[in-house]
């Protein structure tokens, strides 16, 4: 099992930077972030800090959405002639997945084109080192191997995963997250939820990997209505839960939500939490018989009266009714249409979410047939 060298949790914690910076033997730091949280002034919350400890820094703030192969060469090439020699990754899923890959390309320069990153790419070195500080409590990317990139021109988004890209030091700091409009709050956190269910069910998951999900599953459905809502404990609840969710599915893999998810990222810029909510429960429907007891389990952390003595086709069914449920009470869109997909490309998105790497971990095999199907049914 692969995790940070070092994090920190709670509110305030981010103060440790400086220091943690200072102590490792740093002498100057690029920081990734994106113009929103730049203009927001939450990008500030960290630079401020090294200002007050007279620590050298640049920024890197174009960073996109779903960040595709151009930004990732932008971010190379802004490292390189910065002079800097550790990165610092402020903010959600994008600016996270945008640093490793550029700590991985400067650290290992025969990969520069970064489509050749895709799946678990042969580096040699380590990246340079990462201090992750998430400003939303979902992707977890401050504690996983992985990072996802858009290949804008093939109209694909590639899963990476490599020990090699894992931050050095974490900072969970639910202040940083505070800002965050609710949109934004229920799309990763339902991002984390997926992250946890998926992480339970893959076919590659053990008795270490099933603590860590179902104790993620328990307190994001606990936490994440009221953290959406501005609960300043429930936040700080489900910045600790997504963390502990993705200490487990970095090292075991996800499923068919992520692997449809990806290519309506890739084709509409859905954004990736969204997505990950629209699919969820239907596609822990089409699991559902091949999962064991799990979803018992899982009905069982989300508050179902009697989990444990139902019949398990209705503790399953159970399970499914009250991830859709969240899912609406929470305000997230239910059909793809929602997201712009269109009939006439389902076929297209079928063979990709075939085609994509967390596929082969899903705990029932799907054919392009039934993904399309799947896709269809919710359309």
């Amino acid at each position: 099992m692969i995790w940070n060298q070092t994090a920190y949790f709670g509110a305030g914690s981010v103060s440790v930077v400086p220091d943690e910076l200072v102590r490792r033997g740093f002498t100057k730091a690029m920081v990734v972030s994106d113009q929103v949280l730049v203009d927001s002034g939450v990008t500030a919350r960290v630079t401020g800090l090294l200002d007050e400890a007279g620590f050298p820094y640049e920024v890197f703030s174009d960073v996109l959405p779903n960040p595709p192969i151009a930004n990732v060469q932008a971010g190379v090439a802004a490292f390189l002639a910065s002079g800097a020699d550790v990165l610092v990754a402020v903010g959600g899923g994008s600016p996270q997945d945008t640093c490793k890959a550029v700590g991985i390309i400067v650290a290992n320069p025969e990969f520069s084109d970064v489509r050749s990153l895709e799946g678990g790419a042969p580096t040699k070195n380590p990246s340079v080192p990462i201090v992750a500080i998430p400003t939303t409590a979902g992707t977890a990317s401050e504690t996983t191997i992985n990072y996802v990139i858009t290949d804008e021109e093939r109209k694909r988004k590639f899963v990476c995963f490599d020990p090699h890209d894992i931050p050095v030091l974490a900072v969970v700091d639910a202040e940083m997250m505070s800002t965050a409009p609710r949109s934004l709050k229920v799309a990763t956190g339902l991002d984390a939820l997926t992250h946890a269910i998926e992480g339970y069910t893959t076919a590659g998951a053990w008795e270490l990997s099933d603590l860590f999900h179902l104790k993620a599953i328990q307190v994001i459905a606990g936490s994440l209505q009221a953290s959406a809502d501005g609960d300043a404990e429930a936040a700080d609840r489900m910045a600790l839960a997504q963390y502990i969710a993705g200490m487990g599915y970095s090292n075991v893999g996800l499923g068919l939500v992520h692997a449809m998810a990806h290519p309506l990222g890739a084709f509409y810029s859905a954004p990736h939490g969204v997505a990950n909510g629209i699919l969820l429960a239907p596609v822990m429907a089409f699991n559902a018989e091949a999962t064991g007891e799990k979803f018992r389990d899982i009905a069982a952390a989300f508050g179902v009266a009697g989990a444990g003595d139902l019949p398990l086709e209705e503790a399953r069914a159970a399970a499914v009714a009250a991830v859709a449920a969240l899912t609406r009470d929470l305000g997230n869109p239910t059909t793809l249409s929602e997201v712009g997909a269109t009939e006439a490309d389902l076929p297209a998105l079928a063979k990709a979410a075939f085609d994509d790497v967390c596929a082969g971990g899903n705990p029932r095999a799907a054919s392009v047939a039934e993904i399309e199907a799947l896709y269809r049914s919710i359309l």
